[in-house]
């Protein structure tokens, strides 16, 4: 009885934490994506202004309405993350079922390109992809999607693994069924709560690598309303005591990684059956 209670406390969480992160997420982003540039237009005539009714985050040194740039800012590296962090997963999903199903040279091959990639030190592959392809929206997205699939794919490569050692799809090959049937019919379908799971724990680091490049200049440029960007320009102003330029942006930033870490952590527990002993 215990067990259950533990479990279904568990599933409850993950739907609360599920149904806030979605409605967060979607409102920022259909309100970003929606919103009208000249709502966050130059207004030298209101600079600096704290958070107050007009102006709820304040204004910027530009006069600009920060809740408005943040909202248009963090849409973007929602989109950013969304897009680089699905691409991340396929390649990771893929590498990770040829490796463990064909073997031999393929599987040392998407070995090695493993160890490459998480030799290198994150920060610095993601930033010399993102410089090559000349910053921007596309040099970010390209280059967080090319950084992310390592760890799932070791992860995928290890779940096929063992499930291919299973007795029932050992007779699938003996019954003639080719690599591919086998890897579609009886690999994947096991595979996809793994991956799902992966999935859902990439998208806060893409979206955190994205603020993270910007911030240090190479990635969104200083023209877009990108977190990352108004965090890098909050801080040649937080020592005058201008808070709210780092403070909201940051909160929002955080709040949308937190809800999608903690989904991921959630869905990890309940999917491994010995949590139930927690």
């Amino acid at each position: 009885m215990d067990r259950k209670r533990i479990q279904w406390n568990t599933r409850t969480k993950i739907l609360v934490y599920m149904v806030l992160a979605l409605i967060y997420l979607a409102g920022i982003l259909v309100w970003g994506l929606l919103m009208d540039p000249e709502a966050y237009a130059v207004d030298y005539s209101v600079k600096f202004l704290p958070p107050g009714a007009g102006h709820l985050f304040g204004t910027d040194f530009m006069g600009r309405d920060m809740l408005l740039r943040c909202v248009k800012g963090l849409s973007t590296s929602i989109v950013i993350g969304v897009i680089a962090s699905v691409v991340s997963s396929f390649i990771a999903l893929a590498a990770g079922v040829a490796a463990a199903v064909v073997g031999g040279k393929l599987d040392s091959f998407v070995n090695w390109c493993v160890d490459l990639c998480m030799g290198m030190p994150h920060l610095v592959l993601l930033l010399l992809i993102s410089f090559m392809l000349g910053r921007g929206m596309k040099g970010v997205m390209v280059g967080v999607a090319l950084t992310h699939w390592p760890e799932l794919t070791r992860i995928v490569r290890a779940e096929v693994l063992q499930i291919r050692s299973e007795q029932y799809v050992q007779a699938a090959y003996r019954l003639g069924k080719s690599r591919m049937q086998v890897a579609r019919e009886h690999i994947l379908p096991h595979v996809l709560p793994v991956y799902l799971i992966g999935v859902i724990l990439l998208f806060p680091h893409a979206i955190m690598h994205e603020a993270s490049i910007t911030f240090l200049g190479f990635g969104l440029s200083a023209e877009e309303p990108a977190i990352g960007v108004i965090l890098s320009e909050s801080m040649k102003h937080i020592a005058t005591g201008k808070w709210w330029l780092a403070l909201f942006p940051g909160i929002m930033l955080l709040a949308a990684i937190m809800l999608f870490d903690r989904i991921g952590e959630d869905l990890k527990r309940l999917w491994n059956p010995d949590s139930g002993n927690e």
